[in-house]
């Protein structure tokens, strides 16, 4: 229904962020909010309606490359839109192809809500319907921005972010020593987080 809409980022949370276009503020969520900034300038989103009966959800994309493995790994059984978000908000969703086509079950078992079961569907489905994506898909590079918040709120937001993700308190107190080392905006750690939590499993 819709492909992308060109609009000015006014709000940045950790679950979503509000887009302007006309007059009309779009709620997106996005895999990593943060990878997003407040601007003057105008952004372009890639978005996917996803409808149940209950709701919708507009989620939104920095390229479509993204949105296509987003699209793709939804139809796998047991991984939902929070789910996929989950997995593109590591920032390296070539590795997790790579994963899906060396069978590598440990790693794809370290996102959150993907057990043994569904790590194992995942490779059944997607295996080998991926190739196209490998190489084109690229991710923000973290780049030093001027930060509009002190180091300690850059922090605790992206907390709030990936506890939204599915990461469990107990899962974030064990990287949160290694993030406070750092001065870092809220991008920043979230990708220093995403990086920590999938080496420790």
């Amino acid at each position: 229904m819709y492909d992308y809409i060109k609009g000015i980022v006014t709000r940045v949370t950790p679950e979503y962020i509000t887009l302007e276009q006309g007059g009309v503020g779009w709620q997106i969520m996005t895999p990593n909010p943060y990878a997003f900034h407040r601007t003057e300038e105008i952004q372009q989103v890639f978005t996917y309606l996803h409808v149940r009966e209950d709701m919708q959800w507009l989620l939104g994309f920095k390229s479509l490359e993204q949105r296509e493995l987003f699209k793709k790994l939804i139809t796998v059984s047991g991984i939902g839109p929070k789910g996929a978000l989950a997995i593109l908000a590591s920032g390296i969703p070539s590795q997790v192809i790579g994963a899906i086509e060396r069978e590598d079950e440990t790693f794809l078992v370290k996102f959150p809500g993907v057990g043994k079961k569904t790590a194992r569907q995942m490779i059944l489905d997607l295996k080998g319907k991926l190739g196209d994506l490998f190489s084109e898909i690229e991710m923000p590079d973290t780049e030093a921005t001027l930060l509009s918040m002190a180091e300690n709120d850059a922090l605790e937001e992206a907390i709030l972010a990936l506890q939204a993700l599915g990461y469990s308190q107990r899962e974030l107190t064990k990287v949160r020593t290694e993030m406070q080392k750092e001065e870092l905006d809220t991008e920043g750690y979230m990708k220093l987080a995403l990086r920590l939590l999938l080496k420790q499993k």
